[in-house]
C-alpha cells in the first residue's frame, strides 16, 4: 500500500484474527461491541457455518492495519465477491452495463455485514485517526488491483463515515429505510397517543386480530434460547426465503452457532398455537437499539407478520429503553404503523472512469429521486400534526 506508515495485512478468515484484537477495534462499550453485527463472533458465525465464504461467492479479504510498531489500529471488514445477492443496496444495473460495453464488473470487493441491512461503521479505527482510515481505503484500493476487482463498496455506512469517504474521491450513495423512535415512552400505548385517531384504531384492531385465536408471543434471550427453538425458527426462516428469493441466505448451522456465542445479544420472538410455535422474528440487540432481521411461519394468521416483526420490536424497546427500533430493510408499510423514513448511506469506489462517470450521473438524479420520495413519505406519517419524528 502507499507510505501511510501503516502495514496493511489481508485476512482470508475472521478466524485468523483473534477475537480479542477483533473485538478491540469496533466501537464499544463495557468492552461490548455497540452494534452486534460488527463483533468477531457474528463474522465467525457467518464464516465458520458456510455462510460466507468463496463457495458462497463471499471471500473474505479483511483488512488488519498496523501502525510501525505493529500495534493494530484499525480493521476493514471486506469480502471479494463474484456476485451482488445479499447485499441490499443494488448494483446489478451497474454489472450489466459493464459487461455489455465488454467490460468485467466481477469480482468486486464489498466492505459491508453479509446479508445485513444495517447501518454500522465500516472503518473500525477506535483512534478515530483520519490517517488510519485513509489507510484502510489506499489499502482496500489496492487490494481491488491485486484481486482485479472493478470496485469496492461500503454499504450501510453511518452518513459521517460516507461523508469522509466521499471527500477520498469514492461516490455517494443515499437510500430509505424505516425506524422507530422511542420518545420517552413509558407504554405501546403512550406511543399511540402521538398517532392520529384513525391510525390507533387500525394499529389496535391489528394487534386484537394477529392474536384473536388464542396465539401468544413469547421472547426468548440469552440461556432461554434453546435448540428447539432454533430447530422452529429455521422451519419459518426457510419458508419466508423459499417464497421471497428461492434459496435462503443463511443455514440451520449458522443460528446454532448464534445461540452459542451471541444468545445475550439476541431476542427470538416466537408466536405459539399452545405448546407449539407457528410464526417467530429474530432480533439483535445494540447498545442502544434493537434491530429486526428475519421471520417466518408455517400458518398465514392475518396481521401477525406486522405483530411479531413490528409490534412486539416496539414493545421490547419501550419495556427496556432503548431508542431505536430498526425493522431492517424497505417496507413502506412500516410508515403506517410508526415507522418514519431514515436516510441510509453507501460508497463506491469504482476503477474504470468511464464506468465511474457513468454510475456518478445515475446517483447525482438517484439521490434527488430519494430526497424527493423522503419528502413525499414524510406527509404521509401516522403522527398527529405537530408530532413528527425527524430523521
Amino acid at each position: 500500500m502507499p507510505d501511510t506508515g501503516y502495514t496493511a495485512t489481508i485476512h482470508p478468515t475472521t478466524a485468523s484474527i483473534s477475537a480479542a484484537v477483533w473485538d478491540s477495534l469496533v466501537p464499544s462499550t463495557g468492552g461490548v461491541p455497540d452494534n452486534p453485527f460488527l463483533s468477531h463472533a457474528f463474522f465467525l458465525a457467518l464464516e465458520e457455518s458456510g455462510c460466507a465464504t468463496a463457495r458462497t461467492g463471499w471471500q473474505p479479504q479483511h483488512i488488519l492495519l498496523a501502525d510501525n510498531a505493529g500495534r493494530p489500529v484499525g480493521l476493514m471488514p471486506l469480502f471479494l465477491k463474484s456476485h451482488s445477492m445479499g447485499e441490499y443496496v443494488f448494483d446489478h444495473g451497474w454489472a450489466n452495463a459493464y459487461e455489455r460495453a465488454g467490460g468485467n464488473y466481477y469480482p468486486k470487493l464489498q466492505c459491508s455485514v453479509p446479508f445485513t441491512p444495517a447501518t454500522a461503521p465500516k472503518l473500525l479505527v477506535p483512534s478515530g485517526s483520519l490517517e488510519a482510515q485513509t489507510g484502510l481505503l489506499a489499502a482496500a484500493q489496492q487490494l481491488a488491483g491485486q484481486r482485479e476487482a472493478s470496485s469496492v463498496h461500503m454499504t450501510f455506512v453511518p452518513e459521517v463515515e460516507a461523508q469522509l469517504v466521499e471527500s477520498a474521491g469514492w461516490l455517494k450513495r443515499f437510500d430509505t429505510q424505516f425506524h422507530w423512535h422511542n420518545e420517552g415512552f413509558d407504554s405501546f400505548e403512550g406511543f399511540l397517543e402521538t398517532l392520529s385517531s384513525r391510525k390507533r384504531k387500525t394499529i389496535r384492531r391489528e394487534r386484537r386480530d394477529a392474536l384473536a385465536d388464542g396465539l401468544s408471543v413469547k421472547w426468548l434471550t440469552g440461556p432461554d434460547l434453546q435448540e428447539r427453538h432454533w430447530d422452529a425458527f429455521f422451519d419459518f426462516y426457510e419458508d419466508t426465503g423459499a417464497r421471497k428469493w428461492g434459496r435462503p441466505y443463511l443455514n440451520r448451522k449458522f443460528f446454532s452457532l448464534l445461540g452459542q456465542t451471541m444468545a445475550d445479544r439476541i431476542v427470538l420472538m416466537l408466536a405459539y398455537d399452545g405448546p407449539e410455535p407457528i410464526a417467530g422474528a429474530i432480533n439483535f440487540l445494540g447498545r442502544d437499539r434493537i434491530f429486526g432481521r428475519n421471520w417466518g411461519a408455517t400458518r398465514e394468521v392475518p396481521f401477525l407478520h406486522f405483530e411479531l416483526c413490528y409490534y412486539q420490536a416496539i414493545d421490547y424497546a419501550i419495556a427496556h429503553k432503548l431508542a431505536v427500533v430498526e425493522a431492517g430493510a424497505q417496507g413502506e408499510h412500516k410508515l403506517a404503523r410508526g415507522y418514519a423514513p431514515a436516510t441510509t448511506y453507501s460508497a463506491h469506489w469504482i476503477a474504470h472512469p468511464g464506468l465511474r462517470g457513468a454510475v456518478a450521473d445515475f446517483l447525482e438524479h438517484e439521490r434527488a429521486s430519494v430526497a424527493r420520495e423522503q419528502d413525499l413519505l414524510d406527509n404521509f406519517t401516522p403522527f398527529r400534526k405537530g408530532e413528527r419524528i425527524d430523521r
